[in-house]
């Protein structure tokens, strides 16, 4: 008797502690993958289709990669949205380079790093010398999950408009030619870019050039005139750095070079890159440069514009849409910044979204994650849906947001 007693008491005891471990289980608090359910993702994507004014019916999903410290590279590639196969044969045969000067706002970055990867390409990063300790470990943590992808094998102190913006970029030029993968261009990025046309898109762009250089410039207006006429001086300060006009006159350009104005964003063949190495008139010109104002805006298209050079334009003025930028003195053109200039730059907003959108440009600067995010998500968004829609392979279902 005893013995069924205790067995009945037994069984109550148990039945009453699984009813209150289920019964607690559905008032616990979801876990954080829970939280990412469709009615969020279904908001994102209405957002973005109201700020862009469209019917796409394209579905939203995670978005926000996981932190990159709290998981295996495997993981995070799977988590982040990474596409880890060649799209298609067109881009396998014709792998790009990309330079990426950065110094701050890595969510930023790494928005960036993650629209423009391809496991065909090569990517070679700067970290500005003064950029914070974390910074830098977050971006070498990153990187370390790619095979394709480095940090610049010596790097610089930065100064905004110096010599040494332009020996970032040279820097990195110079190890991408060390390298195996047999890029076709090669094009410089900084860290608050964000691509307008998907990888396919680039690589049809550039193949429309005939292994022609795109190095957007003229003759120098007159307020660059000055740039290359007087001597100018890094000068780095505990808090602000800076270029100084010294007023005293230059030497003429080396070779009786005609020195051409333009932009410092260019794609590049691989036969220019190593022409810029090893051609004295090269060498020459970026010895005179080191004292000029900004010369990654006269270096690359003054070079450019010699015949005979490998992929030269003598005669390409303004040809080539490599970067939509809103100036601030140029409003009657693009009808205003939605988000807050900086520098005379806008910083983009959500209203700037359908603008950025009909850009026929293939990059656009500036953008801020942290400040405007749904404007670089709502990119972000439809770049990947072109993006997998133009594939020739089958979809990983990681790849979708």
């Amino acid at each position: 008797m005893n013995f069924w007693r205790y067995s009945f008491f037994t069984f109550t005891v148990v039945s009453v502690v699984i009813f209150v471990i289920i019964y607690s289980s559905q008032l616990s608090p979801p876990k954080p993958e829970e939280l990412n359910s469709s009615r969020e993702r279904d908001f994102g994507a209405d957002a973005c289709n109201y700020a862009l004014g469209d019917e796409s019916t394209f579905s939203w999903k995670n978005t926000l990669p996981s932190p990159l410290g709290s998981v295996p590279c495997k993981s995070y590639l799977i988590q982040s949205r990474y596409i880890t196969s060649p799209l298609s044969e067109e881009e396998v045969v014709f792998p790009l380079a990309y330079v990426m000067v950065i110094h701050k706002d890595f969510d930023t970055f790494e928005r960036l790093f993650r629209a423009i990867y391809m496991p065909q390409n090569i990517y070679c990063v700067h970290v500005d010398d003064k950029a914070p300790a974390e910074f830098k470990e977050s971006v070498q943590q990153l990187l370390s999950c790619f095979q394709n992808a480095f940090i610049a094998s010596k790097t610089e102190f930065v100064v905004y408009a110096g010599i040494s913006r332009l020996r970032a970029d040279l820097n990195c030029l110079q190890d991408l030619l060390t390298t195996e993968v047999p890029w076709k261009y090669v094009l410089n990025t900084c860290g608050q870019d964000f691509p307008l046309k998907t990888n396919r898109e680039i690589v049809q762009y550039l193949k429309g050039f005939k292994e022609k250089n795109i190095t957007p410039g003229v003759l120098p207006p007159d307020h660059a005139i000055e740039r290359t006429k007087y001597v100018h001086q890094e000068h780095r300060g505990k808090d602000r750095s800076y270029v100084k006009n010294t007023k005293v006159l230059k030497t003429p350009p080396p070779h009786q070079l005609t020195i051409y104005f333009g932009t410092a964003y260019v794609a590049l063949t691989r036969e220019f890159v190593n022409f810029i190495f090893h051609d004295k008139r090269a060498i020459d010109l970026l010895e005179w440069s080191k004292d000029t104002y900004s010369p990654d805006e006269h270096f690359w298209v003054t070079l450019s514009r010699i015949p005979g050079v490998p992929g030269s334009m003598p005669n390409a003025s303004w040809t080539g849409n490599l970067r939509a930028i809103k100036w601030s003195d140029m409003e009657d053109k693009h009808g205003g910044c939605h988000g807050r200039y900086v520098h005379g730059i806008c910083i983009y907003g959500n209203g700037d979204l359908k603008w950025l959108v009909n850009s026929q440009s293939l990059f656009a600067n500036k953008f801020e994650l942290n400040t405007y995010p749904l404007t670089v998500e709502c990119l972000e968004l439809r770049l990947r849906e072109r993006t997998l829609n133009q594939s020739e392979i089958a979809i990983q279902p990681s790849w979708y947001f």
